[in-house]
């Protein structure tokens, strides 16, 4: 009788992306007391129980309501460690394993450059989802947003300073491995840094569900943070309200923090929630009829303009200084998409 509101308030928004709001920290995560496990050990020890026991298959209640069902996903991607899973309220599952298949591919195509073509400003989302259904909030709507606001800049014929970069990315529900495999291999890190690193403008990423950008996370000084937030600020009487900046080097929740980890400028943009919390984030109702069309137009138009803002600024987005740089996070393990964080890009 109560459904969640499909937007947040506008205060709340505000709030959130106001520059003068105080930031969390984000110290180390604490250490458990001596014998206590994590709740992945504790996970990873009944799968191997149910391997070791010969148990054939492990059912799930699915745990929502309306008959939604979430995918479920076997944390260590080895097919090996863990038996097959059934959601209650399926009636029959057959599994078959393709160990050939083994190789995604992520999809890159660019607008090129001008003066300053050897820089690159990029927009990207994952196009991997879950079999419950055809992801279309998650993420293939995120990734039709970028492509629109490619094709509204190729339709302009605008000319660049910067090459303007697209890319979509496969194996991000599978541990971001698309984006961190890209990263890895065309710009190293800050520890480890190829010729490419120094020229990476900034990367955009959208992966929240249906909804227009409302704000954006930037990895980098409250220098970074203004300057995305000027490059959106036109779009402000349609609901964009600022852009602040994040320490975190960690991984997780979207691909964004792939970049976020090397120590690049990764933006996060944020989305109203609709309905991806509460009924379509890896279920059999993320389908096509939950993509709400106005939000999805304004949200390419604003990303083009934004990604071209900085493709023709004079300089390229601020970076933290070498001194500064917050220490890198720990390497992501399999299983790293599981603290994937609904309704906003993970700092």
């Amino acid at each position: 009788m109560h459904p969640a509101a499909m937007r947040r308030t506008e205060d709340e928004w505000k709030t959130r992306f106001d520059p003068k709001t105080p930031r969390p920290n984000f110290p180390e995560q604490p250490k458990l007391p001596e014998g206590q496990l994590t709740r992945g050990e504790v996970s990873r020890q009944v799968d191997q129980f149910l391997v070791d026991n010969g148990a054939l298959v492990r059912v799930n209640d699915a745990g929502r309501a309306h008959g939604v069902i979430v995918a479920q996903q076997n944390g260590t991607y080895d097919w090996t460690r863990a038996v097959p899973t059934l959601v209650m309220r399926r009636i029959n599952i057959q599994n078959k394993e393709y160990p050939e298949g083994t190789t995604a591919y992520d999809a890159i195509g660019e607008i090129p450059g001008s003066d300053k073509k050897d820089e690159v400003v990029m927009l990207g989302g994952h196009y991997d989802s879950w079999h419950d259904a055809t992801g279309a909030t998650d993420n293939g709507i995120g990734a039709s947003m970028m492509l629109e606001a490619m094709r509204i800049l190729a339709a302009l014929h605008v000319k660049p300073r910067r090459t303007i970069r697209v890319a979509l990315w496969s194996g991000e529900e599978e541990g971001l491995l698309g984006s961190l495999a890209y990263v890895q291999q065309h710009f190293g890190s800050f520890e480890n840094q190829k010729p490419e690193y120094a020229k990476l403008d900034a990367y955009f990423n959208i992966d929240s569900g249906t909804g227009k950008p409302r704000g954006a996370s930037v990895f980098g000084t409250a220098d970074s943070a203004a300057m995305v937030g000027d490059a959106m600020k036109p779009f402000e009487s349609w609901g964009f309200v600022g852009a602040v900046a994040s320490d975190s080097r960690r991984v997780g929740g979207t691909d964004s923090t792939s970049f976020n980890n090397a120590g690049l400028p990764g933006i996060g943009l944020a989305q109203d929630p609709f309905d991806y919390g509460s009924f379509t984030h890896h279920t059999n109702l993320d389908t096509y009829e939950r993509i709400y069309e106005e939000d999805v137009r304004e949200g390419a138009v604003e990303i083009a303009s934004a990604v071209y803002a900085l493709a023709m600024a004079d300089e390229m987005v601020p970076r933290f200084k070498d001194a500064d740089m917050p220490k890198p996070a720990p390497e992501p393990g399999p299983g790293a998409q599981a603290t994937k964080v609904r309704h906003v890009p993970a700092n």
